[in-house]
């Protein structure tokens, strides 16, 4: 945004529950990292093309997913720092599947149970839960974590598997892994920083834990963009 301190968009819809106090209460943190925050509500007239970096966050169906699947489309194409967490990541397969693969894509948690579902209800519900997290040695998301970790969860909805196999085929990567889960992260090609994750990294930041190492990588990545 053209400062000598990158900004970052939260994008999503502050309401208050528990991964939206923890992204707040990480807030300060990344402003002592050198990269300031902003809330931007997805039902706001916004151009995201203003931000060195979007945070798409959990907390779906958006107020306005059109507004959002559109603002995704422009931060893969204009090479803005993304990262995506849980809703984010639904959001960005959705988005890929169809501006990049061509095809139908639909949610099946707000456009109902179809054919064309990308997204669908978990066999087993990760809303609460952790499960742990192994990188896939040789991807970028396990030079950022080189060790398997406890990720906290709380997500009902995935990408299906059969959507995951349909975007590798077009470059997508599996990051890494976790039961129940199935593809725990998902690093877009051809973009300086787009990973997406199933997990909250922001999960820890009340009780003053360190910031996990995929957010900083993000906020190298935002720092990276500003310059």
């Amino acid at each position: 945004m053209g400062s000598d301190r990158g900004v970052i968009a939260l994008l999503g819809d502050d309401r208050g529950h528990r991964s939206h106090q923890e992204l707040n209460a990480l807030r300060p943190m990344l402003a002592d990292m050198g990269a300031d925050t902003r809330w931007v509500p997805t039902d706001s007239a916004f151009d995201i093309r203003e931000y060195d970096g979007v945070w798409l966050v959990p907390g779906s169906p958006y107020a306005d997913d059109d507004a959002v699947l559109r603002a995704l489309t422009v931060v893969r194409e204009q090479g803005i720092a993304f990262i995506g967490s849980c809703g984010g990541m639904q959001y960005a397969v959705i988005e890929f599947t169809r501006s990049v693969l061509g095809e139908s894509a639909t949610h099946a948690e707000s456009d109902g149970e179809a054919d064309d579902n990308v997204v669908t209800a978990l066999a087993c519900s990760l809303y609460g839960e952790e499960r742990l997290v192994t990188p896939v040695p040789g991807t970028r998301f396990a030079e950022i974590v080189e060790e398997p970790f406890v990720g906290m969860h709380f997500c009902n909805y995935a990408p299906t598997a059969e959507a995951v196999r349909r975007l590798e085929k077009a470059g997508v990567v599996v990051g890494a892994t976790a039961d129940d889960a199935g593809a725990e992260v998902l690093e877009f090609p051809d973009h300086p920083f787009y990973v997406t994750s199933m997990f909250q990294p922001h999960i820890g930041a009340l009780a003053g834990k360190p910031v996990h190492p995929l957010v900083r990588a993000f906020t190298a990545a935002v720092a990276a963009r500003n310059r």
